[in-house]
């Protein structure tokens, strides 16, 4: 679980994008397991690789009913059939399941349409659905940006259970330095698109934000950047 920070235009999201097949890099290699990915088209790495946004309203189509949304997910690494696409029976029991551990009573809200949630839930929505097959990779583009501090936490805890219980490989991009230092087992800072800081272990466990900035500053070369910019 790899936490990634750093100040504005510094490449995070820009990497995400490179991993998940929405941008084609200009040069270099991107391995997955063992295979080149690299110019594999972003639908085919959507098999494998579950990506939250920034934006609640990405992640999910808001016309459709919560168990459709999943529903789609469930069938994103499956052949494409004729058959009948809605759950019954065993699938749907597990959709409740998987609802009712995010703690936000939307196990029996099946049928309401994602566009009625609030900003919290979507994107609750939006990781249960991303992780609902267990990716090779999982990509969080400061998926709590856009949220209110307490549903934000929400969110996080949400997403640490996840990981941990399903031990994802995840990069998780923040502007929350404090985040980034309580969760995950590494982190990793970038600058002018490159790694500067690559941090675990009990080193990681011993940071502050404070040692973490005097860090950037010593390694950077820099000590203008606002702290707006690095703890959002």
């Amino acid at each position: 679980f790899v936490t990634v920070i750093g100040s504005n235009g510094a490449g995070k999201s820009t990497m995400l994008s490179a991993i998940a097949g929405s941008m084609m890099p200009d040069a270099g290699r991107i391995t997955l397991n063992g295979r080149d990915i690299t110019y594999m088209p972003e639908v085919k790495r959507a098999s494998f690789i579950g990506r939250v946004f920034q934006d609640p309203m990405m992640g999910t189509a808001a016309n459709m009913w919560i168990e459709e949304n999943l529903a789609l997910a469930y069938r994103r690494a499956r052949p494409k059939t004729l058959r009948w696409g809605m759950p019954v029976g065993e699938e749907r029991e597990l959709y409740k399941q998987q609802l009712a551990r995010l703690g936000l009573g939307l196990e029996d809200r099946l049928s309401t349409k994602v566009g009625l949630l609030s900003g919290g839930q979507r994107q609750a929505i939006t990781l249960l659905m991303a992780t609902i097959r267990r990716p090779e990779i999982l990509l969080l583009d400061e998926h709590t940006a856009a949220l209110d501090p307490k549903t934000a936490a929400t969110v996080l805890e949400i997403s640490n259970d996840i990981v941990r219980e399903n031990k994802l490989t995840t990069l998780m991009v923040t502007h929350n330095m404090k985040n980034a230092i309580e969760y995950g087992d590494r982190l990793v800072m970038m600058h002018n698109g490159g790694i500067i800081l690559d941090i675990s272990g009990e080193e990681k466990k011993l940071l502050t934000v404070e040692k973490l900035l005097q860090k950037f500053e010593e390694v950077s070369g820099t000590s203008d950047v606002p702290d707006s910019a690095l703890l959002g």
